[in-house]
């Protein structure tokens, strides 16, 4: 049982990051539908706030 090598377990996050842009592009091709192109960019503004402030809390 000793002479068996560990697996290394799969790096999810390059998965995870694709997921999330796929799923951000159709909603945010949905709001532009729905409301029109500013409530996108307001959008758009605020979650990358949200991403800044995240960041700068974790360093």
């Amino acid at each position: 049982m000793h002479d068996q090598k560990l697996r290394r377990t799969p790096d999810l996050l390059a998965a995870a990051v694709t997921f999330l842009g796929i799923n951000m592009m159709w909603i945010f091709f949905v709001v532009w539908m729905l409301y029109g192109l500013v409530p996108v960019l307001v959008l758009a503004v605020l979650i990358n706030h949200v991403i800044t402030r995240l960041e700068q809390h974790l360093n």
